[in-house]
């Protein structure tokens, strides 16, 4: 086996490096090794691929290349172990299927007056004032979330559902003297006041939650509700089975969680960039006052200028650093080198996206390269690809636009400051490490009626 280059630097101060500085180290590793790289992991290699061609075989090679769940049971505490992203094969194929219904047609028009809806209502909440980012919109995302996955909208057991769920996306954003105490004590749950052993605690009261909600709704059958929930509660498995209640409250927590913490996260960093350049914010409140006065959801997704903001935003900050990793089952050439079975393939998201053939300047915030140019599945990829693409891709980025068209469309809003924003790593996705701290001035009106007037 010839395996590309890659640092000799033990894995765990390659950790703590990439922790400290994840775009930083990134940057550093392509230019002094290339667009395939190996780290080792122990004795498993680790092929970290920025190519689009290497991406492209890494995806379509089904034969040699497999996308097991197994590769993904780190994500088990959270999401369970019979959830999308560990199921394998037919299994998993059926059940991305299932979850993919919500998230196309009538049901998302729907979905859309909701969503401006809401973004008024916790946005309203802010005028006058200086606020944080971040946790106002995760607030939006994942009340979105819960609503379309859940069919939940007030009440104690809503209440309950999103409190747990927040408190676990808090988790990502741990303090230096939480992740000190997460280093030192690893996997062990040494208690409630243990990072371990709170992650155990939330995990049991929303798996309890989330089953007794699923008996309840079970016993109250509504076939003509719309909510993933619904469509779960009803549909059977590959032995014509009903899913049992652990079957569904898995594939319920990955959508959720996405909702909440990869849209909320994206859409925080396209208010910083659009604030932080008026040609910007300029240019997309002529486009969405250009709507006229009656806009409804599908005319607000299909303008140009704001798919590419958004684009740009998620080329720079994608959902994703890596696509979930593939594992060698025999012998398989790869760019040039000899892999052998049990090399593990990660496509590197973040590093493609930073290729300078592919995107001149890619530290500026130009969102008209994605007006003049139309990039392949394996070039932009901020939602992985292949059978592990997330299958939330088109309902996030439908709540993106419309969120942020609600937003500028509606209010007045100011960064707190001018100092540049940091990424923060962690666990999946880069926060911004500050928040993102803002001003409300007030209220903006804008040409013709509200977003969310027009919409009733």
């Amino acid at each position: 086996m010839k395996l590309p280059p890659g640092p000799k630097t033990p894995s765990w101060l390659l950790s703590m490096q990439f922790e400290a500085d994840p775009f930083g180290y990134m940057d550093a590793i392509s230019q002094r090794y290339g667009d395939i790289v190996t780290i080792m992991s122990g004795s498993t290699p680790l092929v970290y691929v920025s190519n689009p061609l290497g991406i492209k075989e890494i995806f379509a090679n089904t034969k040699e290349i497999t996308a097991r769940g197994e590769l993904n049971q780190n994500f088990a505490l959270m999401t369970g172990s019979q959830g999308v992203l560990q199921l394998d094969g037919l299994v998993h194929k059926n059940r991305r299927k299932l979850l993919m219904q919500p998230f196309h047609g009538a049901r998302m028009q729907a979905c859309g007056r909701r969503i401006c809806e809401l973004t008024e209502k916790i946005m309203g909440k802010t005028v006058g004032k200086s606020f944080v980012t971040y946790p106002t919109i995760e607030d939006i995302t994942l009340r979105v979330g819960i609503e379309v996955v859940m069919g939940l909208y007030e009440g104690e057991c809503y209440e309950k559902i999103k409190h747990l769920f927040a408190s676990v996306l808090k988790l990502n954003l741990q303090s230096p003297i939480g992740k000190i105490l997460r280093n030192i004590l690893g996997q062990r749950d040494l208690g409630r006041w243990s990072p371990q052993g709170y992650r155990v605690y939330l995990r049991r009261e929303l798996f309890q939650l989330l089953c007794a909600e699923i008996e309840q709704r079970r016993k109250q059958a509504d076939c003509s509700r719309t909510d993933m929930l619904c469509d779960l509660i009803f549909a059977h498995d590959e032995t014509g089975e009903l899913l049992s209640n652990e079957e569904v409250r898995d594939l319920l927590l990955s959508p959720i969680f996405a909702a909440g913490d990869a849209s909320g996260t994206a859409i925080t960093w396209s208010l910083y960039w659009i604030h932080r350049l008026p040609a910007v914010r300029e240019r997309l409140l002529e486009e969405l006052d250009g709507l006229g006065e009656n806009p409804d959801p599908m005319s607000i997704v299909a303008l140009p200028y704001l798919n590419a903001v958004c684009n740009e935003v998620l080329r720079i900050y994608p959902t994703q650093l890596f696509a979930f990793p593939r594992l060698v089952e025999s012998p398989v050439n790869l760019m040039g080198y000899e892999l052998s079975p049990g090399t593990i393939l990660i496509s590197n998201i973040y590093s493609t996206h930073q290729r300078k053939d592919l995107y001149p300047q890619p530290k500026e915030f130009k969102p008209e390269r994605f007006l003049e140019k139309q990039f392949s599945p394996y070039e932009f990829l901020p939602f992985g690809g292949g059978s592990r693409v997330c299958i939330g891709a088109t309902f996030a980025l439908f709540e993106m636009k419309l969120i942020l068209a609600t937003i500028l469309s509606r209010y007045q809003l100011e960064l707190a400051t001018r100092r540049p924003e940091r990424p923060k790593f962690g666990g999946l996705i880069c926060y911004p490490k500050s928040g993102v701290k803002m001003v409300m001035h007030g209220r903006r009106q804008p040409q013709g009626q509200s977003l969310v007037s027009s919409l009733i």
